[in-house]
């Protein structure tokens, strides 16, 4: 299965249950749409990840492969 873009997935991502990480800038948003997740930022880009892509942004998240990148 090729991996769609946020327009292929024919959803308007302003009507998605967005769930916020913090209430300040430099938060990120995450939405889940059928078996896909979508992770934005402020702005317009969107990345979608499949399940396993998923699974791991959140384990190397866990372990801090990208706490550098947020200071």
């Amino acid at each position: 299965m090729t991996k769609p873009t946020v327009a292929e997935l024919g959803i308007d991502p302003d009507t998605l249950d967005w769930k916020r990480s913090e209430t300040g800038e430099g938060g990120i948003e995450v939405a889940f749409v059928r078996e896909w997740t979508l992770l934005r930022t402020s702005g317009d880009l969107i990345s979608v990840f499949d399940e396993h892509e998923w699974v791991c942004f959140l384990d190397g998240a866990k372990k801090g492969e990208f706490d550098r990148a947020a200071s």
